[in-house]
């Protein structure tokens, strides 16, 4: 029978029949059965071998006296066998009732190995149904099911561990990809609402100098730089997993000015100012970070951002630099709204909003600060928040200077 041969009749069996139950309950009653009969066929044969070797007929001498026809009386020595006929009769019978009974019982071990076979089979792929199960539930978004197999440590617990294994291993990669791609997003709409901005107070300004245009050009081009890196970043993601920059040494001062330039008709626009704390020179050479700058960047701009869109018209967002020791910092103080101190750990959190009603209605998705500290951290640094006393808060971003084996920062700056 060609192969292809088996596989169409395999197909016309019934599905109960092509299951590993069934399988193993087969194989198991076969194995049985065949164990059985060898056995029952190795006893009647000795059996049978025994009863011929070992006959349990007697014979006896015995003396038959014949009178001669002359008168004479003569006495010959004969051998008689005893129940030889009869003994030979009731072993035949008993190997016939042994075959019997045999048989009988072999029929009815099968049957009973099939029932138990199918119960103990059952039993043991039980953990398999669970592990089925729990697959089946699993939904592309939501990895989070285990299947927290109970039970001793055999090779059925083994897969289930392996399994759970590998489902914390994609829950991890798909919590990865989504908080990326959130904070791509996050991070796109703050280039994209420069660029509008800008654009919006150069078109709405009928005497805008050439002088300004470039101004604004430049300020669109490097917030178009910025999305361009962002989406490198996703596709390098997308290729390798978390993406990641080479550090270089990048000046502080470089950064609060490139943010202040692009964040200025912005902050205009909602009847802010935005003023940098000037710093001595010796002050500004060293604070210098050896950073991802574009990272930095975005960290700085995060602040700056929050800042501006949360200030009370008519008040001034402020930036400071400077050096402490070991560490190099950039502080951004705001006059308001503030934040209760219960918050301060909390307003770190993704997706934490404050008043989430408000929130959702300014488009608010609660990853700006998240951002600023995964950065922060990356970088072996750290962001602080304190309230300014004027009714605002003060947040300072603290990174290692360059060329540095940064102690635990100090208290936040004041600015």
């Amino acid at each position: 029978m060609t192969t292809r041969r088996v596989e169409e009749l395999a197909l016309r069996l019934p599905d109960w029949m092509g299951s590993i139950r069934f399988r193993l309950t087969a194989l198991y009653s076969i194995v049985l059965f065949g164990l059985a009969a060898t056995l029952v066929a190795g006893i009647y044969l000795a059996l049978a071998a025994r009863l011929d070797d070992d006959s349990m007929a007697r014979s006896r001498a015995a003396v038959i006296t014949q009178v001669q026809p002359d008168g004479t009386v003569v006495r010959v020595p004969v051998e008689v066998t005893e129940l030889e006929s009869f003994e030979e009769g009731v072993n035949r019978r008993a190997l016939q009732l042994l075959r019997t009974y045999s048989f009988s019982a072999l029929g009815v071990l099968f049957v009973a190995s099939l029932g138990v076979g199918w119960l103990i089979a059952g039993r043991v792929l039980a953990p398999i149904d669970r592990i089925t199960a729990v697959a089946r539930d699993i939904q592309a978004t939501d990895m989070s099911r285990r299947i927290a197999l109970r039970g001793p440590p055999d090779e059925l617990k083994d897969l289930a561990d392996t399994f759970d294994d590998m489902l914390g291993r994609l829950d991890d990669a798909f919590s990865q990809q989504q908080r990326f791609i959130q904070e791509a997003s996050h991070e796109l709409r703050n280039p994209l609402a420069v660029i509008r901005t800008n654009l919006d107070v150069a078109l709405a300004d009928p005497d805008a100098s050439e002088e300004d245009l470039r101004q604004t050009a430049e300020v669109v081009n490097r917030s178009v730089t910025r999305m361009a890196v962002l989406v490198d970043d996703l596709l390098a993601y997308a290729r390798e997993g978390a993406p990641s920059r080479p550090r270089r040494r990048v000046p502080l001062v470089e950064v609060v000015d490139d943010t202040v330039a692009e964040f200025g008709a912005t902050a205009s626009a909602r009847g802010l100012g935005l003023e940098v704390e000037p710093a001595a020179v010796p002050v500004q050479a060293a604070a210098v970070v050896l950073a991802d700058r574009v990272a930095v960047r975005q960290a700085v701009a995060n602040l700056v951002a929050n800042a501006v869109r949360l200030a009370p018209e008519g008040t001034t967002v402020r930036l400071a630099l400077g050096v402490a020791g070991p560490w190099a910092w950039v502080a951004v103080d705001d006059a308001g709204p503030g934040i209760p101190e219960g918050d301060h750990e909390r307003v770190f959190e993704r997706f934490w909003r404050g008043d989430g009603l408000r929130a959702r209605a300014e488009g608010r998705s609660g990853l700006g600060l998240s951002i600023v500290r995964e950065i922060a951290e990356a970088h072996g640094g750290e962001v602080r928040l304190a309230d300014n006393g004027r009714g605002g808060s003060t947040f300072t971003l603290w990174l290692p200077a360059a060329g540095s084996d940064p102690t635990p920062a100090p208290a936040p700056a004041a600015t």
